[in-house]
């Protein structure tokens, strides 16, 4: 058990054990000798660390937030950007691989959308050819292998 009671010079608070009852000590905050007090009935606590804390002793009220949408996005992705090319002007060819896991947002799977889209944008008769591809590759945040797939188009743009 232990007994508390204040240093007589500098008012901090200590907390000895009630076997110290009688002796002196020094204060670790004014270095004072100070004499610890015979045990008192209401002075004799049970020390619990965590109970007598600093922190324990300010009280906070912590909310979860909650929202009835979805998330406002604060870093936002650039939009690649396609070379736009006169239309009258000769065509090159263009390679270009959409990865599933760029297409991935907010745990929503876009990946045939987002093909489509790009099919759509370069037309029919300028694709010359269309190659599903299998791959791995290591993930950052869990160090694991895995496999994953994309598209590779070969185009006149």
């Amino acid at each position: 058990m232990d007994l508390t009671f204040h240093c007589t010079q500098c008012r901090q608070e200590l907390a000895v054990d009630i076997s110290a009852a009688g002796h002196v000590i020094q204060c670790p905050t004014c270095s004072a000798q100070v004499t610890v007090p015979q045990a008192d009935i209401t002075s004799i606590h049970h020390l619990n660390p965590i109970a007598s804390s600093a922190a324990a002793k300010i009280e906070r009220h912590f909310t979860v937030p909650v929202h009835d949408k979805p998330a406002e996005i604060l870093i936002k992705k650039p939009e690649k950007q396609e070379e736009e090319v006169a239309p009258d002007a000769p065509k090159k060819m263009k390679f270009r691989v959409i990865r599933h896991t760029d297409c991935i947002e907010v745990g929503h799977d876009r990946y045939e959308e987002m093909v489509t889209a790009f099919l759509n944008k370069i037309g029919e008769q300028n694709i010359i050819s269309i190659t599903p591809v299998n791959y791995t590759h290591i993930d950052i945040a869990t160090q694991k292998i895995l496999t994953d797939y994309a598209i590779q188009v070969v185009y006149r743009g």
